[in-house]
């Protein structure tokens, strides 16, 4: 560059940039005075458009909007004052139709939760083994968007599984359930055949008892689904391998709701006395539970030995397992005529009926098997360790035709009491929730279990009961489709805790300890009851939802479903490697008869489902 030049002009050079020419010079000295004569205003407007037309540029170019996209939806969670993410609808297979927006979506469409953890490691004592090495894959497919979650060379294959649709009809649902059902049972029957449960991830299993518990779970759900190869070879197996002679410790309640429960249901839709005569060997080795100081069952059975004893660490039994295995004993005594099943089980509610330390007919969580008192008094809850009594009140009265009107009396106080104590809505959108109180304290706890609750009331409002029954069971069931649309996975969570305070962000916390979910059925147990009595479309939507989110995080490519850590977090759900024996005995049971158009399959003013969704006739029916 030249001294004099550098007096004229002012030159600003670039690495790797060649030297200007004359010309260029000129050009550049030219525009410099120009921009240099301007006003101070004139520049400033200037530079504004400039910067302006930028910006419009960029966001215009997809690319990089997509890249601005990701970087606010997946940014680090700031805690429960963040912005939340939108919901995102699910990418069906290409010809299937959108679901139907429901308004309680769009009510809370922007209610959805914190954003997803970005902390994918493992919390002992509530995983499985999957560490965060875990890889995601996203593959494009025919232009539609398909997500392969790999975990230790198991595959959980995020593509939905639904049927393709012809002329903009719906897909076949019913189908769809029993695909689900077909590929549970491959992982079955290829990694856990005849033992108690799968694991799936592993392809391995787990035992519990050694009696084949998913099989016998699931034998009257493949009967209903009319699956006849998979069902005739389970039958081989029971007549075959199934033996309750073995020297082994089983809970009582677990036993007689799947195994006794599952064998008389099979019996009485399929007439083989082959399940029968099954049901009276569990039946009778199950009655020394019943030989203590109280009548109140032992919770634990050798069936082998014939003897019987509480757990280690206690001489409780807990009020619900003692409560909830009426409906198989008393429909055994009925087959058997032998009356002593039906006797010793209706002394534990006998016992139950008289005894002080209720709550507006709530029953405290354990009873004392020497003196048959309720014990940890002051805790009052309709999730786990006392569920089922209520449910089991009211299907005992119905079983036995609605003639045992110190049941009735103790289930409608229950529900009284249930109104008075337990009832609260949520802040800001109320919802309403059951809550638990403990020592005069509400505690807004909601265990998934409670959503058996919905349904219950609304079998009882069909039974001639109260009409706010009804009214109760529908808010209700809004509430315990909420637990899963407001989850980043579209699954509910085992436990939820509700916002009462006025400015709440959202309804729904969930605790870390408590983001698993296990296959429950509870949820869609009380669709198909509110869709059997009401016919209103969006029970049997919300179903379709539900399992079609199965399908998406709990689905194993190579056979079976997992029950997954973390419903908050829908990259890495983290699978429990377990498959529970009651995803096939009750959820997908219950998703089926919800998607049947067929009133008649199972009607409910001929058969009652004991808690295991195994159907048992009611007794003054013809079945």
């Amino acid at each position: 560059m030249h001294p004099q030049s550098q007096q004229d002009y002012v030159s600003i050079s670039f690495a790797g940039q060649g030297c200007y020419n004359n010309n260029k010079k000129w050009r550049r000295q030219s525009w410099w005075r120009k921009w240099k004569q301007l006003s101070r205003l004139q520049r400033s407007l200037i530079l504004f458009i400039s910067v302006l037309l930028f910006i419009c540029g960029i966001a215009s170019y997809p690319t990089v909007t997509e890249q601005l996209r990701g970087l606010t939806d997946g940014g680090p969670d700031t805690g429960s004052n963040s912005v939340l993410k939108p919901i995102i609808p699910h990418v069906l297979p290409q010809g299937q139709p959108p679901l139907p927006e429901q308004p309680s979506q769009r009510k809370l469409s922007n209610k959805r939760g914190p954003p997803v953890l970005q902390n994918r490691l493992q919390k002992k004592g509530n995983t499985s083994d999957v560490t965060v090495e875990d890889k995601v894959a996203d593959v494009k497919k025919e232009g539609e968007e398909r997500v392969v979650i790999s975990w230790r060379g198991a595959v959980i294959d995020t593509d939905q599984a639904t049927e393709s649709t012809k002329d903009g009809e719906k897909a076949s649902w019913l189908e769809e359930v029993r695909e689900a059902f077909r590929h549970a049972w491959k992982g079955y029957k290829d990694f856990a055949w005849g033992h108690d449960e799968l694991r799936p991830m592993s392809k391995s299993y787990s035992e519990w008892f050694g009696l084949g518990l998913t099989l016998i779970d699931a034998l009257d759900t493949m009967w209903i689904m009319e699956l006849k190869e998979e069902f005739k070879e389970a039958k081989a197996w029971v007549a075959a391998e199934l033996t309750f002679n073995k020297n082994v410790d089983v809970n009582l309640f677990e036993s007689t709701i799947r195994i006794l429960g599952g064998l008389l249901s099979t019996y009485h839709l399929t007439g083989d006395t082959l399940f029968l005569d099954k049901a009276k060997d569990i039946g009778f080795r199950l009655m020394p539970a019943f030989k203590t100081p109280s009548k109140i069952p032992y919770s634990d059975v050798n069936i082998g030995k014939g003897t019987a004893h509480p757990p280690r660490w206690t001489s409780d039994s807990t009020v619900a397992e003692v409560t909830s295995i009426q409906l198989e004993f008393r429909e055994l005594s009925r087959l058997t005529q032998e009356p002593q099943y039906e006797a010793v089980v209706t002394d534990v509610m006998k016992q139950i009926h008289k005894l002080e330390g209720k709550l507006d007919g709530l029953v405290p969580m354990f009873i004392n098997t020497n003196n048959g008192q309720f014990t940890h008094q002051g805790i009052y809850t309709l999730g786990a360790r006392a569920d089922s009594y209520y449910e089991y009140l009211l299907k005992q009265w119905i079983q036995g035709g609605k003639k045992e009107n110190q049941l009735l009396e103790d289930y409608l106080q229950a529900i009284e009491g249930v109104k008075k104590n337990l009832l609260q809505k949520s802040s800001p959108n109320g919802l309403t929730f059951v809550g638990e109180v403990s020592h005069g304290q509400f505690s807004p706890k909601m265990d998934h279990l409670v959503c058996f609750l919905p349904g219950t009331l609304a079998l009882g409002a069909h039974n001639g009961l109260p009409a706010d029954h009804m009214d109760l069971a529908k808010e209700l069931m809004e509430t315990c489709y909420q637990m899963y649309v407001q989850m980043e996975t579209g699954l509910s969570p085992e436990i939820v805790h509700f916002n009462m305070y006025q400015g709440s962000t959202r309804d729904i916390d969930v605790k870390l300890a408590d983001r698993h979910n296990l296959l429950r059925p509870e949820t869609v147990e009380s669709l198909f009851y509110l869709y059997r009595f009401t016919k209103d479309h969006k029970y049997r939507n919300w179903g379709w939802e539900i399992l079609q989110n199965f399908n998406k995080y709990t689905k194993v490519s190579s056979g079976g479903y997992t029950s997954i850590n973390n419903v908050r977090d829908p990259d890495y759900p983290s699978p429990r490697d377990k498959m529970e024996s009651f995803f096939l005995g009750e959820t997908l049971k219950y998703l089926y008869l919800l998607f049947s158009d067929n009133s008649n399959l199972i009607s409910l003013d001929k058969y009652v489902f004991n808690t295991e969704a195994h159907p048992l006739p009611i007794w003054l029916s013809t079945v």
